[in-house]
């Protein structure tokens, strides 16, 4: 997780303080949303002169990052001239956050020609040698939890995939985490990043990997989130529910890196690549069907979160896990999330091919071993 974090209403304002710290000079990435919102640039620049460092402004991203954004962004650093000192704002999304991590890493390491030689299970397979620069991310929504992340997502066009450049040394530095920035999401942005939240929460606490901080986490942030996100979505100014989504994605973030994933997130990646469905849109489709096939042998687990997110007793764990997926089926009901893979543009002749590019890191946490034949039964099931 981050050296350090720094979470409240308005805490961004500490970036004055804190980027003199780390640094002399700040290379900045943006989401574009970011941007776009009136005076936030202004903003971020007037935080930059009181922090008394010098900046380069390097770019925008409005989508999930490409091997190619990242090797663009790469040049650009390394043709300006890295010299001591040298450290990476984000302030956006996790697109904006990953596309840091990832320009942070290639900049400092150029054993390969291009950031693809790092991904995992693609490429050469290269390993980061020299440290990255710092990196100090600014999250914009509540959902990836990539400010306390070791990986950065990056995908490709041609061949098709999405993978991870992953290091313990690719967590940023500090993460500034202020929910006030999250106020001017549009409502589905809220809806699905939240809804890609609580789907970490849940996978890291039944993942084969699962360890004992991220199991004391992981239910104070679902019940966070199962509490919250429709306020959020409804309410957008509502501060309560801000500070608890921005929270909770924090936690998300925290015990996805230690703890891993599973299915929902596996099938996620592959609708990604095949059909292009924005990641938290599949993660909020794919969940439901996830309780479904794991209960059998993690029953006893997802009873036990349930109880503590939903604060409430049941009569036996079959019972308690029929509320977690009754729960979480309502709150994409009422966040107006489409229930079909139709709904989203998938036809079924992807089905086979989403399902046998389901298999990556993700889903190896899942506790439940999987096959490619149920992995297309599922997806049929949702068609």
């Amino acid at each position: 997780m981050p050296r350090k974090i720094i979470f409240g209403w308005g805490c961004r304002q500490h970036l004055a303080e804190e980027l003199p710290r780390w640094g002399t000079r700040v290379f900045v990435i943006c989401g574009s949303r970011t941007l776009e919102r009136q005076g936030v640039l202004d903003h971020l620049r007037r935080l930059l002169e009181r922090a008394g460092v010098t900046w380069q402004f390097l770019t925008t991203i409005s989508r999930e990052p490409l091997v190619c954004d990242v090797d663009a962004v790469t040049g650009q650093v390394r043709s300006i001239g890295l010299r001591p000192g040298d450290m990476l704002l984000a302030v956006g999304g996790g697109s904006a956050i990953d596309l840091a991590k990832a320009v942070a890493a290639m900049a400092t390491n150029s054993q390969g020609e291009s950031v693809q030689d790092y991904l995992e299970n693609v490429g050469r397979g290269l390993k980061l040698t020299q440290p990255p620069l710092p990196v100090v991310a600014v999250p914009t929504t509540a959902g990836t939890g990539t400010e306390a992340t070791r990986n950065a997502v990056i995908s490709s066009l041609d061949p098709p995939f999405k993978k991870s450049l992953r290091d313990d040394r690719v967590v940023p530095l500090v993460a500034v985490v202020d929910p006030e920035l999250t106020v001017t999401q549009p409502p589905h942005v809220t809806a699905s990043s939240g809804m890609d939240a609580i789907t970490q929460l849940v996978e890291s606490f039944i993942s084969n990997r699962r360890k004992p901080i991220p199991q004391m986490l992981a239910p104070e942030g679902l019940c966070l989130a199962l509490k919250w996100l429709t306020t959020a979505y409804r309410e957008p100014d509502h501060r309560e529910a801000r500070e608890a989504m921005a929270q909770a994605a924090l936690l998300s973030g925290i015990c996805l890196a230690n703890a891993g994933l599973g299915m929902a997130h596996g099938i996620a990646a592959a609708l990604g690549v095949v059909a292009g469905i924005p990641h938290g849109l599949a993660c909020a489709m794919m969940l439901p069907a996830a309780l479904r096939a794991n209960r059998t042998v993690v029953g006893r687990e997802l009873a036990y979160l349930t109880r503590h997110a939903l604060e409430k007793d049941f009569p036996n764990d079959d019972a308690a896990v029929d509320a977690l997926i009754e729960a979480v089926e309502q709150l994409r009901a009422d966040l107006h999330l489409p229930q079909k893979l139709r709904e989203i543009g998938v036809s079924q002749e992807m089905i086979p091919k989403i399902a046998a590019g389901s298999f990556g890191t993700s889903m190896s946490g899942n506790p439940r071993p999987m096959s490619q034949g149920e992995i297309e039964d599922i997806l049929c099931s949702l068609y």
